[in-house]
């Protein structure tokens, strides 16, 4: 097994993970957090597929890898916002009694 086999199967075992907890959870916390590894998981496609490609010199990996971190970044602040505001109307995280977000 090569070593990009190796990154890839590390890849999709975490995105596996990822979406397993982001479907099967209720909580939104560890929906988020499900969210973040899928992410994770694609920036490591991103660097894998630069380091072994046919122009590793070309930082292009690492700009859509950094483009990467910033959306998980702004997705955890913004969904934290929403989680905070959440529990302070309904004093409560689960997502299947999140029906009424009216302000």
């Amino acid at each position: 097994m090569s070593t990009l086999q190796a990154c890839l199967l590390l890849s999709s075992l975490l995105f596996s993970i990822g979406l397993a907890v982001a479907i099967a959870r209720s909580s939104a916390i560890l929906v988020l957090m499900g969210i973040e590894l899928m992410l994770n998981a694609a920036s490591m496609n991103f660097i894998a597929f630069w380091r072994f490609g046919p122009n590793p010199e070309a930082a292009t990996g690492v700009l859509f890898a950094l483009f990467a971190i910033a959306v998980a970044a702004a997705e955890a602040a913004v969904g934290l916002a929403l989680v905070i505001a959440l529990y302070r109307h309904q004093r409560t995280i689960r997502l299947q009694e999140a029906t009424r977000l009216k302000g």
